[in-house]
């Protein structure tokens, strides 16, 4: 004869069960643990070929597409762009702004601008390191503004797929707002860069090899000034 289960024991087994059936529960069992992704990472934009553009030949020094598509990347990697003062980078997730390979109306706090972009490209210009976080999920796009937009029209630009992987780490997960451009916290603990010593973090994007801007800041900076001169021009009354 069968011995019964207690009814507290049978009705937790039938929620079990009933429970295991679900969809929603099916597929988390299947999506693989965090701890399984794999590790942050840094990548060197275009390997080898650095981040740069010749004006005599009117042309990038590579393919930054194909280089693109021959890498996976996680939320928490890194990109790293050798580049120099002749360049800009511009970070956003705006497909539109990407397409004029122009931010400079785009004041969103997902578009930021990063280096000097003083374009001339007379090969003269310092050498910086620029890293870049990644901190959205999904398509995101790079590109240079500088010579008007011209650099990113002859192929200084690309775009990639950022997956969840491990998600962000604590370091990236609440970074406080600063007075000038996104602060880039350090490099998580574990990746190569974190450990290289090429790029100091500091207080703000400029720390990092070269000066951020969010669009966000942009705008704030300019309603700052207005404040600062409102200001004088009270003063200068009071004194006279």
């Amino acid at each position: 004869m069968a011995r019964l289960l207690p009814t507290a024991a049978a009705a937790a087994i039938v929620a079990a069960v009933l429970v295991a059936g679900l969809p929603g529960a099916r597929a988390a069992s299947a999506s693989p643990a965090a701890d399984d992704a794999p590790p942050y990472r840094n990548h060197t934009v275009g390997g080898g070929d650095g981040w740069f553009f010749d004006a005599n030949t009117n042309a990038s020094s590579g393919n930054y597409s194909d280089w693109a598509a021959g890498e996976t990347f996680y939320l928490g990697d890194y990109l790293i762009f050798k580049t120099n003062d002749n360049s800009s980078v511009v970070q956003t997730t705006n497909a539109t702004t990407y397409g004029l390979c122009d931010a400079s109306d785009d004041l969103a706090e997902t578009t930021s601008i990063y280096g000097g972009g003083g374009g001339g490209g007379g090969g003269l210009e310092q050498n910086s390191t620029i890293a870049v976080a990644l901190t959205a999920e999904g398509a995101n796009y790079f590109f240079s503004e500088a010579d008007g937009g011209a650099q990113c029209q002859q192929g200084m630009r690309f775009e990639i797929k950022v997956e969840h992987g491990r998600g962000l780490p604590p370091s990236l997960l609440h970074q406080p707002p600063a007075p000038k451009g996104r602060v880039l916290a350090p490099p998580p603990a574990g990746t190569a860069f974190s450990g290289t010593g090429g790029v100091e973090p500091g207080d703000g994007a400029g720390d990092n090899g070269g000066a951020g801007t969010s669009g966000a800041c942009r705008a704030a900076s300019g309603r700052f000034l207005g404040v600062v001169a409102a200001a004088a021009a009270a003063l200068a009354v009071l004194v006279l």
